[in-house]
């Protein structure tokens, strides 16, 4: 069956060099132009994320990045699988010459004393921390930079996924996007989970594929239901990060050890039902409908995902060899 593509991976198809796949470009930030402030701490992080792009050797393919206004409030809201996600964000984000104001763990900003350089980084950069017990303060903090024409990043997700799946979502940024008009722009990244992932040190391999994409803005209606409109952006998140996870460059080689690739498309990570068994999600989360697998039940519930494909129940020998990619509560 002939499978839609997405317009934003129209220049990710294979073209180039006969396998064009293999090839991809380093990104290069533009330089502000002129009557654009330059923020020198923001600018100073950026530095040092693009001096450690280029010491890994990443290869970073941006596409999409004309989504993202050049002014104006947006919404850019990203699921959630590596630790350094963010620079990555940011470096698309650039080619916009914008400034992503992020909504972090709130735990950052507090003590011991070796965070407060970070915190009072953080603070110069515009970023939210966000509190689960009291997300009020987050939500109204996140309003004012978008009535301020800002743009917000957001991982609805609230932690991250270890099934390489889009998780449930928390219905925040739907809200805030019905309330104050601003679009809300998709974004995912992949390969970033190579380097550092849950469960697994980092890894130092040079010269990995990394793939950031933006969709087209969407904006809601002011009378929107925030968990339809979080359905909604949640089954385009999974397409547009599924669709990046199909791509050549991203795929195992036969017979690789996997687990930083999703069980439904032959990886040896955790599925969704198993992930759940030990990620922390908010109980006010929209569950994952659209997870691979996943059935729909009741209100809006989703049921046990079906059995996985079987690539990984061929696998399945490894995983009890190597033992399981799942992290344990508290590690």
């Amino acid at each position: 069956m002939h499978r839609r593509t997405c317009p934003a991976f129209a220049s990710l198809a294979p073209a180039r060099r006969g396998v064009g796949d293999e090839h991809v470009a380093t990104d290069r930030s533009p330089s502000p132009p002129e009557g654009v402030p330059v923020e020198p701490v923001y600018a100073g992080v950026n530095l040092v994320g693009r001096a450690a792009i280029a010491a890994l050797g990443l290869r970073v393919a941006v596409n999409g990045a004309e989504h993202l206004p050049t002014s104006g409030p947006a919404i850019v809201v990203m699921p959630h699988s590596s630790f350094v996600d963010f620079p990555l964000a940011e470096l698309a984000a650039r080619r916009q010459r914008r400034y992503l104001r992020f909504l972090c763990r709130h735990d950052v900003w507090e003590p011991p004393r070796a965070r407060r350089l970070i915190a009072g980084a953080m603070d110069a950069m515009g970023h939210v921390p966000v509190d689960r017990a009291a997300p009020a303060y987050a939500y109204l903090r996140a309003r004012r930079h978008l009535e301020a024409g800002e743009v917000i990043g957001v991982f609805p997700e609230a932690g991250i996924s270890t099934s390489f799946t889009v998780r449930a979502l928390m219905p925040g940024a739907a809200a805030l996007a019905a309330e104050t008009g601003a679009p809300i722009v998709p974004l995912v990244t992949w390969g970033t989970q190579r380097i550092s992932r849950v469960g697994a040190p980092p890894e130092t391999t040079r010269g990995r594929p990394v793939d950031v994409v933006l969709g087209a803005p969407r904006r809601l209606a002011p009378d929107a239901d925030p968990r339809e409109e979080t359905v909604r952006l949640g089954r385009e998140l999974q397409a547009m990060l599924e669709e990046v996870q199909r791509l050549p460059r991203h795929r195992p080689r036969p017979g690789e050890w996997a687990p930083w690739y999703p069980a439904h498309l032959g990886g040896h990570a955790p599925t969704p039902a198993e992930a759940r068994q030990v990620e922390q999600v908010p109980r006010s989360a929209v569950p994952a409908v659209w997870a691979p697998g996943a059935r729909v039940s009741g209100a809006g519930r989703a049921s046990a995902p079906r059995p996985a494909p079987p690539p990984r129940a061929a696998a399945e020998p490894r995983d009890r060899a190597r033992g399981s990619s799942l992290p344990t509560r508290g590690r």
